[in-house]
């Protein structure tokens, strides 16, 4: 019995043989793979299936792919390959690494606002695909006809009860055309799939601010979602790191399934050539540039602090270096794939109703849980395709809201530090996802949706690109970037590669603030459908975004305020000094200049059980040189003795 639960508090599956920690007090990935597949779990989101495909269509087409892998180059990557050696250098989650430099601590807390906000809505979108996903569990997907209570006469389904019995694929081609023909009005027609989204998952509400009834199917889900999440990261990276072998690698098996089955369909070559088909005069368009870099810069989730966080628990010498590469290329390139995926499928449907493949293509939660879902309903076996479709949404959702909640977690435990809140992470753990679960109900209500797409436009928009900006100007001219290069040397065994350095120091920062530039020139306000947001409803949204970035200056006063200096010039040098604990975590990696450093900060930086077992080596030395000085004194004693009985006059 003992045995099992040395095993169960090690992280190891029953049969796996305990592995130790290289730091034992926050612990370590499993292996290289986990932190590899949390990474790829957290980068590629929904957003890589419901809005890279539609960018790439309405920017171009494969024109897209230029401009979108340019920005991969010369921002992604190195962006992604420094906040995982930020992470991974010391240690420590997006709150404790600012001791490179006090006074940016705000830059962290700017993290932690950011990753609660998408954390919150994020999930009741996994919940919403939750809901599908058991809706599916039928043998006739509640959203293909129009004879249910909650359509309206302007419902038009593109298939008749006829249609639906037959079984074969042969069969369903021919008469879906004529399907066609019951087709009224279509300026004014509206799907099935989209009043069933409407008019019963939503039940929407006609304004922002009447918020109606909880939706208490939606709610449920949401529970559910969150109860997944915490049962998940029980263990901290310990138990999400076993986790992410499924739901990390299973969204590539359905990507795959639906992938081969849409290309068989009649009309999915016409969707896949809308997809790539190059419009070469838009790569002159710097809207197009502009989305290629915001959608390189969202997708990795960079600034979110969910990178460094993961990178925290990796072994000193990893080589986060060849990681950032190989996380960043299959982020990208799953969303190159899954444009193939959604395309061939919406092809196939605009094929049927013989209409363009642009009237049919959407994004974001319309795509998600409207157009797709129509499409499928025209495949046999319907509900089959629908259950592997929202389990893919809900496994790539999950992916991602590990590292938002783990993010958090391990910010709090590293900022208070003591040995109950370590021993307890379990309990934070649960808070948060309870905090979570409360503040996300009213997003199921009947205006949830309005306030889930407010916070999705304003949570993490611009706010994300400056605290992006201020972390790269931190790094590398607050702290300089010489002494973080050789940070990285004393790391990996080798310094950053000049391109890397290159960018860090001028090429990044100046996408960062052309994406911040072309944000601000490409706003406008946020509508949904019809629906024109209100101006207060604006304003809550802006009060969002500038809650994150406002940590950042706030934070920086009251540094400035408690440091040390006579003259607010001293005050401001001492709080961007690194703080005497900057660097590795652990005392065996402290060299060079960090050896000087190595006192009784280092102590406690060290593992639980390492720092009992040095503190016991301490007592022990100390009893040790006492009874060597009591030898001594005897022993000094005894010749004191001897001289006085040979020497008659001790005085002499």
């Amino acid at each position: 019995l003992s045995q099992k639960c040395t095993h169960f508090l090690n992280g190891a599956v029953p049969g796996e043989p305990v592995k130790k920690d290289e730091n034992s007090r926050r612990g370590n990935w499993g292996n290289q793979i986990e932190f590899v597949l949390t990474s790829v779990g957290y980068a590629v989101g929904l957003g890589n299936v419901w809005r890279f495909p539609y960018l790439c269509y309405r920017n171009g087409g494969g024109a897209f792919m230029l401009p979108y892998f340019i920005m991969l180059v010369f921002c992604g990557i190195p962006l992604f390959f420094l906040e995982l050696s930020f992470g991974q250098f010391a240690s420590l989650g997006c709150l404790g690494v600012w001791k490179i430099s006090p006074m940016f601590k705000g830059v962290g807390y700017g993290m932690m606002v950011v990753s609660t906000y998408i954390g919150i809505y994020y999930n009741v979108v996994i919940c919403i695909a939750f809901y599908y996903f058991f809706m599916s569990m039928t043998n006739l997907l509640p959203w293909t006809y129009c004879n249910n209570p909650w359509n309206t006469p302007d419902c038009s389904g593109v298939v008749s009860t006829s249609n639906q019995l037959n079984a074969s694929l042969a069969n369903a081609t021919t008469t879906l055309v004529a399907g066609v023909s019951e087709l009224v009005n279509r300026t004014k027609r509206t799907s099935p799939s989209e009043e069933y989204w409407k008019h019963y998952v939503l039940n929407i509400s006609d304004d922002i601010g009447n918020f109606g009834e909880v939706r208490l199917p939606i709610l449920g889900c949401l529970a559910v979602s969150w109860v997944v999440v915490f049962l998940c990261l029980i263990r901290g990276v310990k138990s999400s790191g076993k986790v992410v072998y499924f739901t990390a690698t299973f969204p590539y098996v359905v990507l795959t399934i639906l992938f081969i089955r849409g290309i068989t369909l009649d009309g999915a070559i016409n969707g896949i050539k809308y997809y790539l088909t190059p419009q070469w005069q838009k790569v002159l368009d710097a809207k197009v540039w502009g989305d290629a870099a915001s959608q390189i810069f969202y997708s990795l989730g960079c600034a979110w602090g969910g990178l460094i966080t993961m990178a925290s628990y990796n072994k000193f010498h990893n080589n986060c270096f060849r990681d950032s590469i190989i996380i960043s290329i299959t982020n990208c390139a799953t969303s190159v794939y899954a444009g193939f995926v959604i395309f061939s499928i919406l092809g196939f449907m605009a094929h049927h109703l013989n209409v363009p493949v642009s009237e049919v293509a959407d994004h974001g939660p319309g795509l998600a849980f409207v157009a797709y879902p129509e499409a499928l309903t025209l495949l046999p076996i319907s509900p089959l395709w629908s259950l592997l479709f929202f389990f893919m949404l809900i496994l790539l959702g999950l992916g991602t809201q590990f590292c938002l909640l783990e993010t958090l977690v391990t910010a709090i435990v590293d900022e208070i530090g003591t040995d109950w809140i370590i021993r307890n992470k379990t309990v934070v753990t649960l808070s948060i996802a309870v905090v979570g679960f409360l503040l996300g109900v009213p997003l199921t209500t009947q205006a949830g949706i309005y306030w889930l797409l407010l916070m999705d436009n304003y949570a993490a928009s611009f706010s994300l690109v400056i605290i992006s900006c201020i972390m790269c100007i931190c790094i590398m001219y607050i702290y300089g970037h010489r002494n973080y290069f050789k940070d990285v040397e004393m790391m990996l065994g080798f310094p950053p590669p000049l391109f890397f350095k290159v960018c860090w120091r001028f090429i990044s920062p100046v996408i960062i603030s052309f994406i911040l530039i072309f944000t601000v020139i490409q706003y406008k306000p946020i509508t949904y459908n019809d629906y024109v947001y209100p101006g207060w409803s604006l304003a809550i949204g802006f009060a969002m975004a500038l809650s994150s970035v406002v940590c950042i200056p706030i934070y920086a006063l009251y540094k400035i305020s408690r440091s040390p200096g006579a003259t607010f010039r001293e005050r401001l040098k001492n709080a961007c000094r690194p703080h005497p604990k900057w660097g590795p975590a652990l005392q065996e990696h402290r060299t060079g200049r960090y050896a000087a450093m190595a006192s009784e900060d280092t102590v406690e930086a060290r593992p639980l059980k390492e720092k009992e077992e040095l503190r016991e080596e301490l007592k022990e030395e100390e009893k040790e040189k006492e009874r060597k000085d009591e030898i001594s004194l005897t022993i000094q004693g005894s010749n004191g003795s001897t001289n006085t009985h040979n020497n008659p006059n001790p005085s002499a």
